[in-house]
């Protein structure tokens, strides 16, 4: 499917939708979606896919139809970007997370829009915003709340950010629910787009380090976050799964 106005094609990889976004697209599928936004009166999802996003995408009643409605969908591991030549021969732009969050602020402040913080501990959402107003002067902070709320303080939050109405509404680590808190609370949120960004306002605030560009680009990052957390080298497991899907994919025509 191709979009006449932003050249963007959704393709599936898996049965799960992706975006080929050249880079030199972004700026104008960003203002594009947020126009949507606001002329449908609807949140623009924007979702970055791991290969663990993917394969959850494939079966969970929650997380599916999330990454099917979503506005764009994003690929950030180089896994995905070989299975999608190796089904389609089709090349699909991937994107460093950090890289393309500060590429999405960037198109924003350009036009001097908005954005509301949401998520991590009130330390590093500080350093955060201070930070990013340095960094982005005329980008707008319309505002933030920490991540590890209360129950009860929910629906106040969501009755702020609708009426901060921010251009994007970026949420970290601590939200409840972490990136289907969006998925839950879609209608209730702002117009313009939502990103689940993880630990991000970590390495905003310089409390965490993001892997280099040259281990992100080589697809070793994940050797990073084993370091982090070692549990994480069990992923060699849906990995496996994942490279006989695309298998089984080739061989029976399923793609």
């Amino acid at each position: 499917m191709v979009d006449a106005e932003t050249a963007i094609e959704r393709i599936s990889l898996l049965r799960v939708p992706l975006d080929i976004v050249a880079p030199e697209q972004l700026e104008e599928t960003v203002y594009r979606l947020i126009k949507d936004g606001k002329d449908s009166g609807k949140g623009q999802d924007v979702i970055l896919l791991s290969l663990w996003d993917l394969l959850r995408a494939k079966n969970h009643y929650e997380y599916r139809p999330f990454v099917q409605r979503s506005a764009m969908v994003i690929p950030i591991a180089k896994s995905l970007v070989k299975g999608v030549w190796f089904l389609k021969k089709k090349k699909v732009y991937r994107y460093m997370p950090f890289d393309f969050v500060i590429s999405l602020l960037s198109i924003l402040e350009k036009r001097e829009l908005s954005i509301y913080l949401l998520g991590g501990k009130m330390r590093s959402l500080k350093r955060t915003e201070k930070n990013l107003r340095q960094t982005f002067p005329r980008l707008r902070i319309v505002g933030r709340f920490v991540g590890n709320f209360k129950h009860n303080e929910e629906a106040t939050i969501l009755q702020a950010i609708r009426k901060a109405a921010p251009s994007l509404l970026l949420v970290g680590k601590g939200v409840k629910g972490g990136e289907r808190w969006i998925a839950r609370n879609g209608g209730l949120l702002n117009n313009g787009l939502r990103l689940w960004c993880s630990d991000l306002f970590d390495v905003f605030a310089e409390r965490r380090r993001r892997p280099s560009r040259k281990v992100f680009e080589k697809g070793f990052e994940w050797i990073v976050f084993c370091f982090q957390k070692p549990w994480r080298i069990l992923r060699i497991f849906p990995y496996m799964y994942y490279n006989l899907l695309l298998f089984l994919y080739k061989l029976f025509n399923l793609y």
